[in-house]
């Protein structure tokens, strides 16, 4: 008899779950935290035509490079810093874990290298350290959604991570920490000798950024993604560092990752960036109405936000996104991925009218 091959699959993969999405035909989608709105017609014309241009009997070519410096341009990099691209933000995600999986000696005993990051946050920090095999430890935020500088600090130096990951703003919670605390995580981390990755995919939105600060520190990677920029579906993500820091990570890269269709989508639209940096200017005004309706709602709570999520606690968040869904707004029930999120969902924000079948939605199913 043929043994069974799943035997050969790790166990800890068997007991995971796959990354869930949601189905969505027919619905408003406000679960995703992506741009709501599309390319004007005439530029996606000019982009079919552009792309109906290109050699996809090639590999991808040198042209990546040109994608490289845009994004520099775009994002005002420093001076000796270098980029480099991924699949999303998540290829970048994975690749750091496995760049960073040295073990750790203590007293003749190996263990895995430590990922760290606060929760709740983004999933995938600690999902690409278990594949990776590496040690998670989640730090919870407070009670307001704040860093809890103290248990960072404590948890630094405890377990001596390989990487810190700071979402600046955070997902779920849509905020931004405070800039002091963030800074004695920077500096404890870089005295124990690890590195520490900002994650800005929510830049477009956000009032702040680390950008202007990178400079002074050795060991703080920024990572963005074009997703939220307007781009979900071409999945580009990028990460910046001093230049021999992001050329060690760089040779763990797939040679073609991103394809031609790709770059060459994100090269037009960042030569049209105008275009979305509109798009992102009406966001943030919805964002604003969004957060002033939901304030006068009852047995309603938003949090502030400052991208282009909002969260807020319900009093039965199973119900009311049941009740969303069933008058074909979806939106993400995110009260079951930690304590501090009981009866919370998360809103994406959209465009006017859907927002307001989203308020209407959400009133009818309170």
């Amino acid at each position: 008899m043929t043994k069974n091959p799943i035997q050969r699959i790790r166990q800890d993969i068997q007991s995971m779950h796959a990354y869930a999405i949601q189905d969505s035909v027919g619905m408003i989608k406000l679960d995703g935290m992506e741009n709501p709105h599309r390319l004007p017609p005439e530029l996606q014309e000019q982009l079919g035509q552009r792309l109906g241009r290109l050699a996809l009997n090639r590999y991808p070519d040198g042209r990546v490079n040109d994608l490289r410096r845009a994004l520099a341009d775009y994002a005002h990099m420093p001076e000796g810093f270098d980029l480099m691209l991924g699949n999303g933000s998540d290829e970048l995600i994975s690749l750091l874990a496995m760049a960073c999986d040295l073990p750790l000696s203590e007293a003749n005993h190996f263990q895995p290298a430590t990922i760290l990051a606060p929760v709740p946050g983004f999933v995938m920090y600690g999902m690409s350290a278990q594949l990776q095999g590496l040690k998670f430890v989640g730090v919870p935020l407070t009670d307001d959604f704040e860093l809890d500088e103290a248990a960072m600090l404590a948890a630094i130096d405890q377990h001596s991570p390989a990487v810190v990951y700071l979402a600046y703003p955070n997902n779920p919670t849509a905020n931004l920490w405070n800039d002091a605390a963030i800074e004695k995580i920077i500096a404890a981390q870089g005295a124990q000798g690890g590195l520490v990755v900002l994650d800005e995919a929510y830049q477009p939105f956000s009032s702040k950024s680390y950008i202007d600060r990178i400079q002074q520190h050795r060991h703080v990677l920024l990572m963005r993604t074009l997703s939220k920029f307007g781009l979900a579906g071409v999945r580009i993500g990028y990460l910046m560092g001093p230049k021999a820091l992001i050329g060690e990570i760089d040779k763990l890269r797939p040679p073609y990752n991103v394809s031609v269709l790709n770059y060459e989508c994100a090269l037009f639209s960042l030569e049209h960036a105008d275009v979305f940096a509109a798009q992102a200017k009406d966001i943030r005004e919805q964002r604003s109405f969004l957060l002033q309706a939901l304030a006068q709602m009852p047995h309603v709570r938003p949090y502030p936000s400052d991208s282009n999520m909002i969260l807020v606690r319900v009093p039965n968040a199973a119900m009311v996104f049941e009740g969303m869904r069933a008058r074909k707004v979806l939106v993400k029930n995110v009260s079951k991925l930690h304590p501090l999120l009981n009866h919370c969902l998360r809103l994406t924000v959209g465009t006017s009218d859907q927002n307001r079948s989203m308020l209407l939605a959400l009133k009818e199913s309170l």
